[in-house]
């Protein structure tokens, strides 16, 4: 068979006898750039022969011990954290939008207090809210006989609105700018207005202490609120964020009152997040509604997918082209999804394997904000002339807000690997070379010494074996009709 082949193979060029193997052997130790392993061969003294063999050993013990800390080192995938100021000529100015804290005006909610629990219902989907049960009835009752209410239209018109009666004075960087320089958003606080957004004239600043300029009128008399639903101040609410991303308040919007001027010196963060396994961003990930993936965009498509999934429709204030809801599945279906979502994780953020992990590049807007009282005695009566009010009045409705950067700089938080393939490599070849006085050659060598001796070992294996059982082919000689009549046939 196979092995009987071999084995004719083998005898033809047989093993080296013991005299030439010596001699390689040899040979090897006398010639490899493995240092140290010459003098343990050709050293005649027994104590300097042990003695070699020991710093030869030691020292191969060190290396392998040294190279399996730094793989150990750089499978924990270790990261660090650069941080770099760059100062530039001039730089974009974010997106801001502004909220009025008072969400519909008095006279459109005067018979209809329901609103804010129909609108409570509808935020949900941004911010957890606890309905009470005192009003559930008063809600049913509502729902069933307006089913053709559109809580959208109703806040659409019947909410905060931008006009010249509302944004008294606007003026980015000298020049002025209008109500139309805004955009109309949905948020939990209702209609909103964003300037700058979608950075589609790329607005950029050339000088610190210069930016946006808005003095606002609350019209406290026309807009109204519900203490005993929460809305309890009166003001400006606002945020700002990159003009490619949504606006995100839960937690993160700053308050002004009526009566107040805020300074809001502003500087731009850029963040710079590794891939997993270093860090836990996946650069793969693309948004279907949004130009750059952020984490909260991630999670109001997330909720999106699982609401259109379960009710058969999209609230309009989730991005999507489906279905709108109705507010009674708002209230039946959308509400109680929204809570599953939470409860069940759903929709994580964060972590890599999460269904919304950390963006691999973000820019925030680190702000600081000083407060004073808006306008002196002049002031106060400058205004009361010019807009035909009170003074009461203008303390009680107006807000000024500024908003600049702190210097024409901004900095980048970049997270590196600690430890790169490269680096790894030139470790290895450093505790090789101070060790051992090795290098890939020399592995090389090595590897070739061991596979040499390993063929060896195989040929004597096989010339060793013991010989294979030999069976007799079945016999080609046809039985004779005497044979065959006997029953005997010889194999």
């Amino acid at each position: 068979g196979i092995l009987e082949k071999i084995r004719l193979c083998l005898i033809k060029k047989l093993l080296p006898d013991l005299e030439d193997r010596r001699k390689y052997h040899e040979e090897f130790a006398s010639s490899t750039s493995f240092h140290g392993v010459h003098n343990i061969v050709h050293t005649q003294s027994k104590a300097r022969r042990v003695l070699w063999l020991l710093i030869v050993t030691g020292c191969l013990a060190t290396a392998i011990w040294q190279i399996c800390s730094r793989f150990i080192y750089y499978f924990s995938w270790p990261t660090t954290t650069t941080v770099v100021v760059q100062y530039v000529e001039n730089v974009k100015f974010p997106a801001v939008t502004f909220c009025n804290l008072n969400r519909f005006q008095a006279h459109a909610v005067s018979n209809l207090k329901v609103i804010f629990l129909i609108w409570n219902i509808v935020s949900a989907i941004f911010q957890k809210f606890a309905m009470e049960n005192k009003h559930s009835q008063e809600l049913n009752d509502f729902l069933l006989g307006n089913q053709n209410f559109s809580i959208k239209d109703f806040t659409r018109k019947n909410g905060f609105y931008l006009n010249s009666s509302t944004l008294l004075e606007c003026d980015f960087f000298g020049k002025p700018c209008y109500p139309q320089d805004f955009e109309q958003i949905f948020t939990e606080y209702g209609n909103c207005f964003t300037f700058n957004h979608n950075d589609l004239s790329a607005r950029r600043v050339t000088l610190s202490g210069r930016g946006l300029h808005l003095l606002f009128d609350v019209q406290q008399d026309k807009f109204t609120d519900e203490p005993t639903l929460g809305y309890t101040d009166a003001g400006i609410t606002f945020v700002i964020h990159s003009p490619q991303e949504l606006p995100r308040f839960d937690g993160l919007g700053l308050l002004t009152p009526v009566g107040t001027h805020a300074q809001v010196a502003i500087r731009q963060l850029k963040s710079i997040i590794q891939e997993y396994p270093w860090g836990e961003c996946k650069p793969d990930i693309k948004l279907q509604y949004h130009k750059i993936y952020s984490t909260n965009g991630c999670l109001l498509e997330c909720k999106a997918r699982y609401i259109q999934d379960w009710c058969g429709c999209l609230p309009f204030i989730l991005p999507g082209n489906g279905t709108e809801c109705d507010l009674l599945k708002f209230y039946k279906c959308v509400y109680p999804a929204v809570y599953d979502i939470e409860v069940k994780g759903l929709c994580t953020v964060g972590t890599h394997n999460s269904t919304c992990p950390a963006p691999c590049e973000e820019t925030d807007y680190p702000t600081t904000v000083t407060y004073s009282n808006f306008g002196g005695e002049k002031a106060v009566k400058y205004f009361s002339t010019k807009l035909k009010k009170s003074p009461e009045y203008i303390r009680q409705n107006l807000v000024r807000i500024e908003i600049k950067y702190h210097d024409l700089s901004y900095k980048i938080t970049q997270q590196q690997k600690a430890l790169t393939i490269s680096e790894l490599l030139a470790d290895v070849g450093g505790q090789l070379g101070l060790f051992c006085g090795a290098s890939l050659i020399t592995i090389i060598e090595l590897l070739e010494y061991i596979f040499t001796n390993f063929c060896w070992m195989c040929i004597f294996l096989l010339l060793k074996a013991p010989d294979m059982p030999q069976w007799n082919n079945p016999c080609q000689k046809q039985p004779t009709h005497k044979e065959k009549k006997r029953g005997i046939q010889e194999c």
